[in-house]
């Protein structure tokens, strides 16, 4: 079994920090890289990694995986691009979403809904970029959004909220040129 934390005799009733979560996301990155989980074990191991509360929450997640003195973070888990070009690409359900995702639009439209995403922590980035296209990210409802993207002769909307239920900090980042960009936070209107 993988140790959670620098510390030997960690209490199961501790909680977990986010470096103690980070770092069975590796351990569980390093499984799937290596065809020890199949996506989707992966998957369901880093969403449960991600909302446990103590390192009891985090240690059943590793212990059928050995011991890794040093994992390395899958890439995907902290970067991510999906672009559209010159097409309409639509990405919903179940996908792991990257630290840094970037979502990109030219002469094209791009539909993402983040609620079922697995997000790969408590923040995430989405750096929009939209020139003469369209780009419309649905977000968890219990998120809360921080707007801190442009806009040249474009429509950006961006609907945050205080995210006052313990969810994901998701910052956005990013332009719009001459297109159209909208974060709604929950369901479409």
């Amino acid at each position: 079994m993988t140790a959670l934390t620098p510390y030997a005799s960690d209490d199961p009733a501790q909680r977990a920090s986010d470096a103690d979560r980070d770092r069975v996301a590796a351990v569980l990155g390093e499984a799937l890289a290596t065809g020890r989980l199949t996506s989707v074990e992966h998957a369901d191991r880093l969403d449960a990694a991600y909302r446990a509360v103590t390192i009891g929450d985090l240690a059943p997640l590793v212990e059928d995986l050995p011991d890794t003195s040093h994992p390395q973070p899958v890439p995907s888990a902290e970067r991510h691009q999906v672009s559209a070009v010159f097409s309409k690409i639509i990405r919903r359900g179940r996908w792991i979403a990257g630290r840094h995702t970037e979502l990109r639009s030219v002469f094209g439209a791009l539909i993402v809904n983040l609620s079922d995403a697995v997000l790969p922590g408590r923040e995430v980035t989405l750096e929009l970029n939209s020139f003469c296209g369209k780009l419309i990210v649905t977000v968890p409802a219990d998120a809360r959004v921080v707007d801190e993207g442009r806009a040249l002769f474009s429509k950006r909307s961006v609907t945050g909220g205080t995210g006052d239920s313990g969810g994901p900090l998701i910052r956005v980042t990013g332009d719009a040129r001459f297109g159209k960009i909208v974060v709604y936070r929950g369901t479409p209107r």
